[in-house]
């Protein structure tokens, strides 16, 4: 190939990643503190914001991670996650984290559920849990588990978009501390979304998904579901 053409290449392939990359793909400003009021918003990036010199240290501020959420009679799972994301610090807007607490009772469940939004990473803190992901359908339309016992201090990371879980499986109580990578990562517990939807999924549709008679159908969604 003549030099000539060599460069005309090159040159093409540099307009073309200037203007595939043309958009600024993070935060446009050091922060952007959400506000409920777009009349008193000065800045926009994404959602309505604080003008910046509005902003104060309390909207990057948060208290109580130190305090274990009830798991008490009553909770039927025996986990309860503690969830600290932009709806709580309004400073997360556009930063694209958050973070939450998981405290389990011995033999607590944080249930089957996914993150649409974010991946998660978990560092266990107290305790001994049973943790574990589900792929995503295989070329060969199979699912595979990948799961682990943690101890504390050990860490694990559950992809986003997979179904994942957490079990206590001590005689005493756990605590582990969760990174997620959206400032408003979302759940989907999968039980309640299936079986407790309002208003229900239909019971043709469930019974023939899950190859089980109506009346287990009807049975299931007839349970309290409930979300630690």
């Amino acid at each position: 190939m003549a030099i000539p053409n060599i460069l005309t290449y090159i040159v093409i392939i540099a307009i073309a990643s200037s203007v595939t990359y043309a958009a600024d793909p993070t935060q446009l400003q050091d922060f952007c503190v959400a506000v409920n009021d777009p009349n008193t918003a000065l800045f926009i990036n994404g959602q309505f914001c604080k003008n910046p010199m509005d902003a104060t240290p309390e909207d990057f501020f948060r208290q109580g991670l130190d305090r274990p959420g009830f798991t008490g009679n009553g909770n039927r799972l025996g986990a309860n996650v503690t969830l600290v994301s932009a709806a709580q610090v309004p400073g997360l807007n556009t930063l694209g984290i958050s973070i939450a607490r998981i405290d389990f009772a011995p033999y607590g469940l944080n249930p089957p559920h996914t993150h649409p939004r974010a991946t998660e990473i978990l560092t266990v803190i107290e305790g001994t849990l049973y943790v574990g992901f589900v792929t995503s359908n295989l070329q060969n339309g199979e699912n595979k588990l990948f799961d682990k016992v943690l101890n504390k201090g050990d860490v694990y990371v559950f992809p986003q978009g997979l179904i994942h879980f957490q079990l206590n499986v001590g005689k005493t109580p756990a605590v582990a501390i969760a990174g997620l990578s959206s400032q408003n990562p979302g759940v989907v517990t999968i039980g309640n979304a299936v079986f407790g939807a309002e208003k229900p999924i239909s019971v043709d549709v469930l019974s023939k998904a899950f190859q089980l008679d109506g009346n287990v159908i009807k049975r299931l969604q007839s349970l309290f579901w409930v979300s630690p």
